[in-house]
């Protein structure tokens, strides 16, 4: 029989193990909140600038507004698909560096994605400049393909833009400073809205991209000068000085980037071959239709995941710079329980609105566009359940410097899996949209099932030890 005094001793242990427990989940998860909030504010306000310019495309007629939104669909696809997998290899970089207190190699990261984001645009842009042959050999019909070019070209600057504005957002929220990126992207929508109007009505499908660029620019310009600001006290230190890059530091951060922007453009491209596919089944015009309306509430839950993927992606980085391995685990798995809730809300909340969101769409309209809605994003829900996770373990994984495994993941689960199960289930099942989301819904749980393998098996204590030599690489001589 254990002495009573024994006793009270081990249920006090218990109980200070289950308090010391409670409050780093605690503490951990504020931490998290604290990017991910101001992150979700920031996506959000991107989206609505989508929306603006979608809507301004409307106004201007049903041509210009084909050409646009096919404008674009290439730009992101071919364009801000690649900028933006490329300067996710800031992530684990300057994340780690932030760790460490190696504030010279922030900056220095900052300067060289930067430069790396401005030449990937060059044949991007060349591309850009020639998308109406493009498009002709796709079978796009020439007043659209026109159009579409007279878009892409007034659209270019934003290219540079984004090269410059991509960065500057890492730079910040590697160090978890997100609330300045809010405020300029808020800032941004302002300005976006009226000159959208101005210029949509000066200078037509020319005069919205031109709008797109300088609203961006204006973002830019102040979140650099907010850098410059901050970085002031630095300006002894060397830290935005070059000359003591070798072509070490160019491999690092171009063999960082390289499967990044394949992770990224796959998953992109992935969804741009489901609204495809849908054209491809029965009756197109409504089913292309219903995937749209759909997937436009999707984008709106993106905007959480991203910034849980962002968030889940600053946390263990910064842990692991640390050298704090079980830091970054425990950040680790807050993050995955947190991107399981947000699932289970995100996919409650298409639940609910998959019934008024038609009606938003078509509301004296196509009734089977409405039904069509409303059954589709019954199964959207189920696959919103495995996409938030899914983006907060590719966060993590990116956190550890290996976006490899996410790109392995991603070629697997999605291109090897989802697209044959989805194409199966759509077309010789004849289940159609039904049966291509169910495809798309397997290749992510076996895309997620893989990811949490990994993390799950992962030696926290190597992690760390590479981070520190990671971030070692130009120590900081100087307070950072």
């Amino acid at each position: 029989m254990t002495p009573p005094a024994a006793q009270d001793e081990s249920d006090s242990n218990k109980q200070g193990g289950v308090t010391r427990r409670t409050t780093w989940v605690a503490h951990e998860f504020r931490a998290q909140r604290g990017i991910a909030v101001p992150l979700m504010g920031m996506n959000l306000t991107w989206f609505a600038k989508l929306a603006v310019t979608t809507a301004f495309l409307g106004r201007l007629g049903d041509l210009q507004l084909a050409a646009g939104t096919l404008g674009l669909s290439f730009a992101n696809v071919t364009g801000f698909a690649v900028l933006t997998g490329l300067c996710g290899a800031m992530e684990p970089i300057c994340g780690q560096a932030h760790g460490a207190s190696n504030g010279k190699l922030l900056r220095k990261t900052l300067v060289m994605a930067t430069m790396l984001l401005l030449a990937a645009s060059v044949p991007i842009a060349f591309l850009w400049l020639h998308v109406d042959a493009l498009l002709r050999r796709c079978g796009q019909q020439p007043d659209i393909t026109s159009n579409a070019r007279a878009y892409l070209v007034c659209l270019l600057p934003d290219l540079a833009v984004t090269s410059f504005l991509n960065p500057l957002r890492s730079y910040l929220s590697a160090q978890g400073i997100t609330l300045p990126t809010l405020f300029a992207s808020a800032l941004g929508l302002g300005i976006h809205v009226p000159l959208t109007c101005w210029m949509a009505g000066a200078r037509g499908i020319q005069g919205v991209a031109t709008a797109v660029w300088i609203s961006d620019l204006a973002v830019a310009v102040m979140l650099a000068a907010y850098v410059a600001i901050i970085e002031h006290e630095h300006e002894g230190d060397g830290g935005w000085w070059l000359g003591q890059t070798g072509w070490g530091d160019w491999v690092r951060l171009v063999r960082l980037a390289v499967p990044s922007c394949l992770n990224t453009c796959l998953e992109w491209w992935c969804y741009e071959i489901l609204v495809l596919l849908t054209g491809r089944l029965p009756d197109a015009r409504r089913s292309v239709a219903v995937i749209a309306v759909t997937l436009n509430f999707d984008y709106l839950l993106f905007a959480a995941m991203l910034s849980l993927s962002v968030s889940a992606s600053v946390r263990v980085s910064n842990e692991l710079g640390a050298g704090h391995a079980d830091a970054a685990r425990r950040a680790s798995w807050v993050s995955i329980a947190g991107g399981a809730v947000g699932g289970v809300a995100g996919g409650l909340l298409m639940l609910a609105a998959r019934r008024p969101w038609g009606y938003l769409y078509s509301p004296r309209g196509d009734g089977g566009v409405r039904e069509g809605v409303s059954r589709a994003m019954k199964v959207m829900a189920a696959l919103e359940v495995v996409n938030f996770p899914l983006n907060v373990c590719g966060g993590i994984v990116r956190a550890t410097a290996r976006p490899a495994v996410g790109m392995y993941a991603v070629l697997a689960g999605f291109y090897l899996l989802a697209l044959p199960v989805a194409v199966a289930l759509a077309f010789k099942a004849r289940l159609r949209i039904q049966g291509l989301l169910v495809g798309f819904m397997v290749g992510a749980a076996a895309s997620l099932a893989v990811l949490l393998t990994v993390i799950s098996r992962m030696d926290w204590q190597a992690q760390a030890d590479k981070a520190r030599t990671r971030a070692a690489a130009d120590v900081c001589t100087h307070p950072c």
